[in-house]
């Protein structure tokens, strides 16, 4: 685990209507504050990454499709500087993660069909506090190709 990520196991209650997916409650021990919520598509290999937040705290949830979902911890002050973290998020593993500024991050879409990432942000986005790397030319120490494991 990374210092200061966490992971929330999330509760899908079905009937014969469907069902309801509950994602963050302002009464959760580990809500901070609302910002704003967006969604991100995903289509399934594509990479979306790196990028790292200086102030926002994200809550990530994937209500449609499968993602992997990857951290690399590097904050100079961190007991865990020089981590990476993989977790496979969404209809298979209903979680919400959530994540600490300062912490680089980026998903790839995997099987079959597209993926919905929620992010229920602490701040509203703003493009002068997002820091961007290609997903493929970086000193993140990663590879987002499929391992045969």
């Amino acid at each position: 685990m990374i210092h200061g990520v966490s992971i929330h196991p999330l509760q899908i209650i079905p009937d014969e209507r469907g069902q309801v997916m509950h994602m963050l409650r302002n009464d959760a021990p580990h809500f901070q504050q609302f910002g704003e919520i967006y969604f991100s598509m995903v289509y399934p290999g594509v990479v979306k990454g790196w990028h790292l937040h200086k102030r926002m705290t994200m809550n990530y949830a994937v209500p449609v499709g499968m993602i992997k979902l990857v951290l690399y911890d590097d904050r100079q002050e961190s007991p865990t500087r020089g981590e990476i973290m993989e977790l496979f998020i969404g209809e298979s593993n209903y979680v919400l993660v959530t994540i600490p500024p300062g912490i680089w991050n980026g998903f790839k879409g995997i099987g079959v069909k597209p993926a919905l990432v929620a992010n229920c942000a602490t701040i509203p986005h703003d493009p002068e506090e997002i820091v961007r790397m290609d997903p493929f030319n970086n000193p993140i120490p990663y590879d987002w190709g499929l391992r045969h494991r």
